[in-house]
């Protein structure tokens, strides 16, 4: 009998790692494969993975399994860190001020349902395709491989750029924490462009160790999380219990003074309070019972937080009159004006809880979406081996590390600010649709003719969704177009409810009223998005343009040799 080949260390480093298919073999096999891009090109972009391969062959290809260590009660308290960050403490201030007023609770409650929504569209895919691809390898699957490579594309950047984001305000509280300028624990160099000049290594210190301790195993991680979520729990109840102590009912009149529009203003970015339960979705592969934890952790978690940011919200319009919010810091100007200074570092303290929980799981999840998308050839995959003793893909979780971290040290928040939720938006969006296609097409038994009724169906409900934000967006007046679109959106989803049969039927646990809630999911999303400024469009054109440069440079060519 042959003996057994000795396992390779972990600590390698050669090209065969990082580019082992044949078309990167030497420049003359790449050169042959850019001359047969078209044709591969064909091949790739309407190629649908399965189950199989998402949950069993790319799996191998990590050389060790990621570890199954996570209970319902683990995906409650990530969900928590991952959502519970800062936006809460400073959008509600600037959003209430400057759009909804008092009536923000319900911009909260808007953008808490859309994102409900999207929850159980992730939490049946998480409980029937535990991978830790998330959204990535449930488009993968039901709508090919171009959409799965769009969709993780943009959210990768999204999740760079908002780690990035989050460690440069950490430094901020951490400042005010200390009754010092925001910038003053930055380093200013006046050679560099304004933007980029104010260098900021404690990010990238923050960024640094939230990484390192979600390398080191992912049960601790959790366990930090939870123990940490506690805190911030209890300077959630203090804000609420001392802001009603202190309400004046009469600060909710004028309730809306900007009007329902007001209200779907603040909902579109209030929205970014809500981003990150995604991550969570990322970690069903180290869940020990999928059909039962997920559905419990995710969607129990996107429902009491919901709650809190409602009352939260509330509590503040309630303390303090809308028109007298700050914009940058509104609870603790809020409790500057009932005489309660100190409780501004309580505030900034709950602040710092939230900011650090949300990059321990943003670590968490980030490296997960990086690790399938390297089984799956679209990047290196190096970045897919998991560690053999922490049982974490310490490659992988370096590298969105690295990536965050030269964000964050040059780039200022104005910067950053700039990338708005179209993505995450866009992403959302997708998943409901390929909810929708998992429900009612099945490769092997739909016929042509129903394939093609649920095309129709999907087009109008998708296009009718557009017709209405375009409405809104353009701020068309009268009502005729909000009731042909709508019209066509209602007669869209109950076509698809009558003519076109579910042929797949959830084992375990799935989303109810199927298709209505993932066509109201795709339309919330879309309503957002059309919500949103051009120039959020803009930055969407052009990064999605720079990715699609990579994948017909290099992603097309690899997994066209792997697959």
């Amino acid at each position: 009998m042959a003996a057994a080949a000795p396992e390779r260390s972990y600590w390698r480093w050669s090209k065969d790692d990082f580019f082992p298919e044949p078309s990167f073999k030497d420049w003359s096999s790449y050169r042959s494969a850019l001359a047969h891009t078209l044709p591969r090109l064909r091949d790739r972009v309407l190629h649908r993975s399965t189950e199989a391969d998402e949950l069993h062959s790319l799996r191998l290809r990590s050389e060790h399994d990621l570890r199954r260590c996570l209970t319902w009660w683990d995906l409650s308290w990530l969900g928590f860190g991952s959502v519970v960050g800062s936006g809460i403490f400073v959008l509600t201030g600037q959003e209430a001020r400057l759009h909804a007023g008092p009536s923000i609770p319900l911009a909260y409650a808007t953008a808490g349902i859309s994102a409900l929504l999207s929850a159980f569209c992730y939490a049946e895919f998480a409980v029937h395709l535990p991978s830790a691809g998330g959204s990535f390898s449930y488009l993968r699957v039901e709508l090919g491989e171009f959409a799965a490579f769009v969709a993780a594309a943009n959210i990768l950047l999204e999740a760079l750029v908002g780690a990035a984001g989050l460690a440069r305000s950490w430094t901020s509280y951490f400042a005010t924490l200390l009754n010092r300028d925001p910038d003053s624990l930055r380093i200013h160099v006046p050679t560099l462009a304004a933007g980029y000049n104010l260098l900021d290594p404690i990010a990238v210190v923050v960024l640094t160790s939230c990484s390192t301790i979600a390398m080191l195993g992912t049960r601790g991680t959790s366990r930090l999380n939870w123990l940490t979520s506690i805190l911030g729990l209890a300077v959630i109840a203090f804000i609420m219990v001392a802001g009603f102590a202190h309400a004046h009912p009469s600060y909710l009149s004028p309730f809306a003074p900007s009007g329902v529009k007001g209200i779907f203003q603040a909902a579109a970015v209030v929205y970014w309070s809500y981003t990150g339960f995604d991550m969570v979705a990322t970690l069903a592969e180290e869940t020990k019972t999928p059909s039962k934890d997920i559905p419990l952790g995710l969607l129990g978690s996107m429902s009491s937080i919901t709650i809190l940011y409602c009352l939260m919200s509330l509590a503040l319009v309630m303390m303090q009159r809308y028109t007298e919010l700050d914009i940058n810091a509104a609870y603790s100007v809020a409790f500057s004006s009932i005489g309660w200074n100190w409780a501004k570092y309580l505030v900034a303290l709950g602040a710092l809880k939230g900011m650090t929980t949300g990059l321990l799981v943003g670590a968490l999840g980030q490296a997960r979406y990086t690790t399938q998308i390297a089984r799956a050839h679209m990047i290196p995959p190096y970045f897919a081996l998991v560690h053999p003793y922490t049982n974490t893909p310490v490659y992988a979780t370096l590298l969105v590390t690295i990536l965050s971290s030269v964000i964050a040290l040059f780039s200022s928040l104005d910067v950053l600010s700039s990338v708005l939720s179209i993505s995450t938006l866009f992403i959302f969006m997708l998943i409901a649709v390929a909810l929708l296609v998992r429900r009612h097409y099945d490769r092997e038994t739909t016929t042509k003719s129903n394939l093609i009724k649920l095309v129709f169906f999907l087009v109008v409900i998708v296009g009718s969704s557009i017709g209405v934000a375009v409405c809104w967006g353009t701020s068309v007046s009268g009502w005729i177009g909000y009731v042909i679109t709508g019209a066509m959106w209602f007669l869209g989803t109950l076509g698809m409810a009558l003519f076109v049969p579910q042929e797949k039927r959830p084992r375990v646990w799935g989303v109810p009223l199927v298709p209505w809630l993932p066509s109201v999911s795709i339309a919330s999303n879309v309503f957002l998005m059309g919500s949103l400024q051009y120039q959020a469009f803009v930055r969407f054109g052009v990064c999605t343009a720079v990715m699609l440069g990579y994948y017909v440079l290099f992603g097309v060519h690899a997994t066209y040799d792997v697959f």
